[in-house]
């Protein structure tokens, strides 16, 4: 036999044991195939190729050849991942929350959702300008400084206000971004963070991927209790307070002076670090005094963002921080991301340095307190049984108890089912809620008349949840 007819035997051999053996099974080793058929390892080595190019079977170097599964078969086509679950263990990160949060609503549905400003408002063309101009710099595409632009540092550290300076501020990613710097730089994985209840989920997220158990602190119309604050300390033993003092989200309750100096007190004689989310700092026309500008020994790591005011893509913020703190929290950037993008921080740079800055803060302002006001008369008209927490001095958002009797989860099915969007209130929650919640957006709806539109769909879901004949109004526009 020659060479040729002897390499299309043994290949014509082997296709009869793989047909036989079934996809994923183990050919016999070509020493073997040697022995059986007398014939040289260049033959098999070339009969095997032939049944490889054929897609009948894989070469793995080292462990022989296999039958290769056969094409079409979805079932065995399918690669099996579940091997995954065991080796991953049970480190959960629940993105649910925060996705929720960051949806888009579909088309025709009114979004009372939402945390950012809406398309019409945001600053896109100033934003374009600034950018144009940003890109021009000498060195726009260098690297930056690892803790950020000097310039932007200081600008950050004039905001919080005080003694702060430039040194003290880190340049990160974003909001969030700070606070999964913070967290995983503030405690270790599987100790306690205090957080007020109800509170941000994506706090509540971050706090979870960083391995930490929350604890949920009350509040009341003014923000956080210090009394219950101190005890929760006492009790859990816990180094770190997370709050956000200004315009809290969801309840909009905003701490007054004589309650932060409080704060500060509980935490300082705890040897814990308060970390303030002054996410809101942007969204009112007069805000306080930030806890960092009121901390002397290094107890506050301050972090604010310039998303929530310009645009959900400003992914620039700064973490305010001294001591081992800081250090540690440098750290973290660098491991983690080395930097941000330069272009983005000249551009924020830009922008904030620029007069479109302070006509855009009054045009925010502006349209926030018509909002607001709009949004709460037209639950008052329309869903009197929802009661709103307060009326903040600023914000995106109305925090509304509901009757005892009102499933949360059912009315945020059938408001969807009606055409709105809600934030059912299980969401902030650390621990158990103390009864029916939503939070209600009105800064993501087009216009006011969309707005009232959707509190009107709300008190349709509302009558369909509870059997009772829905509030008063035609849901035209009132003047």
């Amino acid at each position: 036999m020659n060479n040729d007819s002897s390499i299309a035997q043994i290949a014509a051999i082997l296709r009869e044991e793989a047909d036989r053996l079934g996809p994923g099974a183990r050919l016999p080793s070509s020493r073997e195939i040697m022995r059986r058929h007398n014939v040289s390892p260049v033959t098999v080595s070339r009969a095997i190729g032939q049944l490889a190019a054929e897609g009948r079977v894989v070469s793995r170097p080292g462990s022989g050849a296999f039958v290769a599964r056969r094409a079409g078969d979805a079932a065995q086509d399918a690669p099996d991942l579940s091997w995954q679950t065991v080796a991953l263990g049970d480190r959960v990160v629940d993105e649910g929350p925060v996705s929720a949060l960051l949806g888009a609503a579909p088309e025709g549905v009114v979004p009372l959702t939402g945390g950012y400003l809406r398309p019409g408002l945001r600053p896109d063309r100033q934003l374009a300008a600034a950018a144009a101009r940003a890109v021009r710099r000498p060195d726009a595409w260098a690297m930056p400084p690892l803790t950020g632009l000097r310039e932007l540092r200081r600008w950050f550290a004039t905001q919080a206000g005080s003694d702060v300076t430039e040194a003290d501020a880190l340049i990160v990613s974003g909001g969030q971004a700070a606070l999964t710097h913070a967290f995983r730089a503030l405690a270790a994985p599987g100790t306690p963070i205090l957080v007020e209840t109800p509170t941000y989920p994506g706090a509540l997220s971050a706090a979870k991927a960083a391995g930490l158990r929350a604890t949920a602190v009350p509040m009341d119309r003014e923000g956080v209790r210090p009394d219950l604050l101190a005890e929760a300390f006492a009790v859990t033993g816990a180094r770190v307070f997370f709050c956000q003092p200004t315009l809290h989200n969801p309840t909009g309750a905003t701490l007054p002076p004589e309650r932060r100096r409080q704060v500060l007190e509980v935490a300082r004689a705890a040897g814990a670090f308060v970390v303030e989310d002054d996410f809101a700092r942007y969204l009112t026309a007069q805000p306080p005094p930030s806890l960092a500008s009121m901390d002397r020994h290094g107890t506050v790591v301050h972090i604010v963002s310039l998303t929530k005011i310009l645009s959900p893509s400003m992914r620039v913020a700064a973490v305010i921080a001294r001591g081992p703190a800081a250090h540690r929290l440098r750290a973290s950037q660098l491991v983690e991301s080395f930097f941000v993008a330069r272009p983005l921080q000249e551009t924020a740079l830009e922008f904030v340095g620029s007069p479109a800055w302070r006509r855009h803060l009054a045009a925010v302002h502006a349209e926030i307190a018509t909002r607001r006001d709009a949004l709460a008369a037209a639950l008052a008209e329309l869903l009197p049984e929802a009661e709103p927490h307060l009326l903040p001095a600023g914000g995106m958002h109305l925090w509304v108890r509901l009757p005892a009797s009102v499933d949360e989860t059912a009315l945020t099915e059938a408001a969807r089912r009606t055409g709105v969007l809600i934030s059912p209130g299980r969401l902030y929650y650390a621990a158990e809620p103390p009864g029916p919640r939503i939070r209600v957006t009105h800064m993501a709806a087009a216009h006011l008349t969309e707005l009232r539109e959707g509190v009107r769909r709300l008190a349709e879901a509302m009558a369909a949840v509870t059997g009772r004949e829905a509030g008063r109004g035609d849901g035209r526009e009132h003047t």
